[in-house]
This record gives C-alpha cells, sequence and structure tokens, in this order.
C-alpha cells in the first residue's frame, strides 16, 4: 500500500494523521483565548473582514448556511444576527471551540437556528445538495486535505448554492509587505506566550499563513473543485481575501 504524501506543519513536514493530530491539538490548547488573541493579534481589525464576509455573504430569510471550522462561533453569530430567519450549523473537527462556541451562543441568547457538529472539512457528514451557503474563514489553511475539503463543500452544496472563503492571503503593497512579515514573525509569537500562554501555538499560526497559497493560487484550486464564477476580494492590502464561487 503506498504510503501517504507528507504535508506540511508550519515549516516542519509531516504526516497527514500527524498534521490533522498536531492541529487538533493546538486548537484545544488556544480555545480559551482564541477570540481574545485574534482582537490582540488583528487589533481587532478581524471584526471588519469578518462583517465584510457577512456582507458579502447576503444572509436572507430560510437560507441554510454550513459554517466550516466555526467552533467559536463568529461568523454564525453575525450571519444569524444580520437575518434571525436563517439558519446556520457549525462544523468544527475540535471538540474544545465547539465548547467555546456553544458556551458564547448561551451567553448570548442564541439558541435558535443554530447546531452545532463536530466533524472534518474533508470527509463531512453531510449528504449531498443539503445547504444553500458555506464558509470557512480562517480554517482552511489548518486542513491536512484541502482539495478534498473544497470538493466537499461542493457536495454539500446544492444546485446554486455559494461557496465562501476568509483567510489569510498574500500582500502585494510594497512596504506593507514587509512590515507585515515583521510582524507575523517577531511579535505575534511574542502576544501568543504573553497573552494566549502558547507560543508554540502561533508560532505555527504565522508559519500556516506564509505556506498558504496566494490569492491567484486559491481561485485556481476553488475551480478546480467545480465551483464557477470564482471572485477575489483582497483586503486590508491583501492580508486577508474572500474567495466565493457557485455551484451550478
Amino acid at each position: 500500500m503506498q504510503e501517504p504524501k507528507p504535508t506540511t506543519f508550519g515549516f516542519q513536514e509531516v504526516s497527514p494523521a500527524e498534521k490533522t493530530r498536531l492541529v487538533n491539538d493546538v486548537f484545544h490548547r488556544v480555545a480559551r483565548r482564541y477570540d481574545l488573541m485574534n482582537d490582540v493579534m488583528s487589533g481587532g481589525i478581524h471584526r471588519f473582514w469578518k462583517n465584510q464576509l457577512i456582507h458579502t455573504m447576503r444572509p436572507s430569510a430560510q437560507t441554510h448556511l454550513l459554517d466550516v471550522a466555526g467552533g467559536t462561533g463568529d461568523i454564525a453569530f453575525r450571519f444569524l444576527q444580520a437575518c434571525t430567519q436563517s439558519h446556520v450549523t457549525v462544523c468544527d473537527m475540535n471538540p474544545g471551540m465547539i465548547e467555546v462556541g456553544r458556551d458564547r451562543a448561551l451567553d448570548r441568547g442564541i439558541v435558535k437556528n443554530l447546531e452545532w457538529v463536530c466533524g472534518d472539512a474533508s470527509v463531512l457528514p453531510f449528504t449531498a445538495s443539503s445547504f444553500d451557503l458555506y464558509s470557512i474563514a480562517f480554517g482552511l489553511r489548518n486542513v491536512t486535505f484541502r482539495e478534498e475539503a473544497l470538493r466537499e463543500a461542493f457536495r454539500v452544496l446544492k444546485s446554486g448554492g455559494k461557496f465562501f472563503c476568509l483567510e489569510f492571503s498574500k500582500v502585494h503593497v510594497p512596504g506593507l509587505k514587509e512590515l507585515y512579515h515583521f510582524y507575523n514573525f517577531s511579535l505575534i509569537p511574542r502576544f501568543g506566550a504573553w497573552i494566549g500562554q502558547d507560543r508554540d501555538a502561533y508560532q505555527y499560526l504565522v508559519e500556516s499563513i506564509a505556506q498558504f497559497p496566494d490569492q491567484q493560487q486559491l481561485a485556481v484550486e476553488i475551480r478546480q473543485a467545480g465551483f464557477e464564477a470564482v471572485q477575489v476580494q483582497s483586503l486590508s492590502g491583501g492580508i486577508v481575501a474572500i474567495h466565493q464561487g457557485i455551484k451550478r
């Protein structure tokens, strides 16, 4: 039997099984401080990025969204607040992240039209053609089998359904690119040690960003999964990008 091809965990070359285990361990360790660290690392700008994603998705009544790798609920809560008659299923492979999300939902009184499922983006536990929309925010780069995850997104969407991905991308603005690189590799691991109490987890974070495809390459991969009318919107000089596509 052929050995599975190695993949990357940050800058390390590891087996696919090892990457899955290591990523799960990272998010188990940071789950309770995940949202606080998002505010610290981005200076709160992640809220603008997520709001822009919701605006692009255009929530509407009777729409069923599958939010993958959305454990702590940030996208789900925003979507339901934008349209209380919509429905969201959050799917995350990490039980600790889901636990945090459920607690936050109870604290906010968000219990209707929201469900939580523990599952892998590469092998989604849903039947084909089940959802109107699919979103994955800051999760795709952590998936062990990205190609399979994109195909699964295509599979579970209904005909006419839309795919959305918000993810770190590549900065092309002169000056900002160098500053961003310095900030990521010099400061974020320190914030992770001081505030997140886990330097290694945030070292992985910045390495995973550096390893992730740029805007154009990810658009190619989304088309290869079957999506049409693929569009890319870069935000904050390319620090992040929103990719979208349609299942015909």
